[in-house]
């Protein structure tokens, strides 16, 4: 349609959005469907932080809050950081958006022209290269393979980076594949960035809380402190403190760029829903107790799936180390044929096959720039994950 914005044509659209709906459909029908395909904890807000939103409505916080965020906000993000990752930001230094999703859009659209590169591990999330597509840049692939439970070898990050890149970005522990970074393995990634001074870096650190074992969790800036100045650290309230739904996402980084982002945050949205900043006020300052909870469920969730997968015929899953995903290969299993007669060529046909058969929703690994594999999120009750994982060996033994 001529009307239409060229742009559009550089971008796709969600696969995790798409087979989700396709997955609500389906139920709407009348179907039993077990949808593994959203990234979305399945516990409810905290009461502490509901009870501060509404005790912030009843104030009547209900006005227009300063485009960056309210000043009590933005202090409590700086002593965050300061108190978890030994980072010090003034609250100057923050910014508060309407979910991180918005938080790196606004960071690329205040910083790359046409032409600039930007480095991304595969596999990724699926939102950062068409963030990058659409505000004019060129996504750059550095492929982290299976046999590194999917983390990006310093090597690669190397080949990767050119005259043109403007940005690498890290996101650790990982949507889709769960893989984290220790010290050492971050500290090998951030000892090439620091020889290439003209690349930023963009963290997406949205998983930080949610790390298994005795897995520790480091930020790059927190690794190399000679990376402080070229840094944004990107973070958020959605994953760690179920609040998906209120949609506050948050940063931290040089005052210069921060001021940049308020400028086109100011001319796109203005400032985030006043009542939900408040509730993260709450989430931030307020009582952490529920995380080890939290942790707890998340962690036999990913042992009850890894080894159900792993039980799997054809399929190969590895353990990761947070987040609430898990990233099996179904390589094995291509150009095995499925019980409706479909020949399963790609990682896509693979999980249409599993949601038309089994009724099982999961998001194909090519999506994320790296199949074939499949994205599981075990964000969902013991109950229902042993269900779906049941219908997914069932359904791999079925391949012929």
């Amino acid at each position: 349609m001529a009307f239409l914005a060229d742009a559009l044509s550089r971008i796709k659209p969600s696969a995790t959005i798409t087979l989700t709906q396709k997955a609500r459909d389906l139920k709407a029908e009348g179907r039993d469907v077990i949808s593994l395909s959203v990234g979305e904890p399945d516990f409810d807000t905290p009461e502490n932080i509901k009870r501060a939103a509404i005790a912030a409505i009843e104030r009547g916080e209900t006005k227009y809050t300063p485009v960056s965020g309210i000043p009590q906000l933005r202090e409590a993000i700086a002593a965050k950081f300061k108190r978890e990752n030994g980072l010090d930001y003034k609250p100057s230094q923050t910014i508060v958006g309407t979910g991180g999703k918005q938080v790196i859009y606004n960071a690329l659209l205040a910083t790359l022209n046409p032409g600039d590169e930007v480095v991304i591990p595969a596999p990724y999330w699926v939102s950062y290269p068409e963030m990058v597509a659409l505000n004019g840049g060129t996504p750059v692939f550095a492929e982290a393979k299976l046999e590194d439970n999917f983390k990006l070898r310093p090597e690669a990050l190397e080949r990767a980076i050119t005259k043109k890149t403007k940005w690498v970005i890290l996101n650790s522990p990982s949507n889709p594949s769960g893989a984290a970074y220790s010290f050492a393995e971050m500290k090998a990634l951030t000892d090439v960035l620091v020889r290439h001074p003209h690349v930023w870096v963009l963290t997406d650190d949205m998983y930080e809380h949610l790390v298994y074992g005795d897995f520790t969790f480091v930020t790059p800036a927190q690794v190399e402190p000679a990376l402080y100045e070229r840094t944004l650290t990107m973070n958020g309230v959605s994953k760690a403190y179920a609040m998906t739904g209120w949609r506050i996402g948050y940063a931290a980084g040089p005052e210069q760029l921060i001021k940049a982002m308020d400028l086109v945050q100011g001319q796109q949205t203005s400032g985030a829903c006043s009542i939900a900043q408040w509730a993260a006020v709450e989430a931030l300052a307020g009582p952490q107790d529920h995380l080890p909870r939290f942790r707890k469920a998340f962690e036999e969730r990913r042992d009850l799936v890894v080894s159900m997968l792993n039980q799997a015929k054809g399929l190969s899953c590895p353990t990761p180390e947070g987040a609430f995903y898990v990233y099996p290969s179904c390589a094995e299993l291509i150009g095995r044929t499925a019980p409706s007669g479909k020949k399963i060529e790609t990682d896509e046909d693979f999980v249409l096959e599993l949601l038309a058969t089994e009724g099982v929703a999961a998001v194909h690994g090519s999506s994320f720039g790296l199949g074939p594999n499949l994205r599981i999120s075990y964000a969902t009750s013991n109950e229902k994950l042993e269900e779906a994982c049941h219908r997914v060996q069932r359904f791999c033994a079925s391949l012929r």
